[in-house]
């Protein structure tokens, strides 16, 4: 299908506004909440859906983690197809992602974003005033090498997790020891029958990551309880003591 150049320009203009919408006012919904390429696969498979009563302006693309990338400056090693397309209500489209080469680390994962801009359309010319809206969504984009020890479920749970003094203040640390992302839908302690939330958050692979613990949690008597995330989007709960 040919796009025309203005509405191609428009597109590329709305891309950095649209970095700060909310996916959830978007009518176009991606399935999955994460995509994980595996190094064998010549390419994978990416399904969008209107689920809106009009249609859309859809651009695809992926990024190395910038969320204020555009389009025609996003250098991740992966070619979309197609990039630009229409998507009518009630219908779906199927985006091809390919690896276009370059030498990534072999013994980790690597992350990139995948992007879906959608810009519904214009008015009918009797409206003289509105607002248009382009709605962003964005989802994390695993690049995983054959042959990896172990397995992202096993990762989750071998998190290796400690309480510290960093900077005069306490952090919860979880050290991960695996070649694969962590990803946390969410972190939670409790002690003494108190509870605290620590929020979602993500520790790369063979690296650590530190979540701020609220004022007065001492660093005894910790009960962390968390739901980790799988390649299918699925939240798994775990619950741990933290020495």
């Amino acid at each position: 299908m040919s796009i025309p150049k203005r509405a191609v320009a428009m597109m590329a203009g709305l891309a950095f506004a649209a970095s700060l919408s909310s996916a959830t006012w978007a009518a176009v919904s991606v399935q999955g909440t994460r995509l994980v390429y595996p190094a064998s696969e010549r390419e994978i498979t990416v399904r969008l859906s209107n689920d809106g009563q009009v249609p859309a302006l859809m651009q695809v693309w992926i990024d190395r983690g910038d969320i204020q990338a555009q389009p025609q400056d996003a250098d991740a090693p992966f070619v979309v197809t197609p990039p630009i397309f229409r998507l009518d209500p009630a219908k779906g489209q199927s985006v091809r992602v390919a690896f276009s080469g370059e030498n990534l680390p072999a013994d980790r994962e690597s992350l990139f974003w995948f992007n879906a801009l959608e810009i519904p359309p214009m008015p009918e010319a009797s409206e003289r005033s509105y607002m248009q809206i382009a709605v962003r969504s964005r989802l994390k984009l695993f690049y995983r090498p054959p042959a990896l020890a172990g397995s992202a479920a096993a990762a989750a749970r071998a998190v290796r997790w400690q309480v510290l003094e960093q900077g005069g203040k306490r952090v919860l640390r979880g050290d991960n020891p695996s070649p694969y992302h962590v990803s946390f839908a969410s972190l939670g302690l409790r002690q003494g029958g108190r509870s605290h939330d620590l929020g979602p958050g993500m520790i790369e692979p063979f690296a650590r990551g530190d979540f701020a613990l609220p004022a007065g949690v001492r660093p005894d008597g910790l009960v962390l309880e968390y739901r980790w995330m799988s390649d299918y989007g699925v939240a798994n709960e775990e619950r741990v003591e933290v020495p």
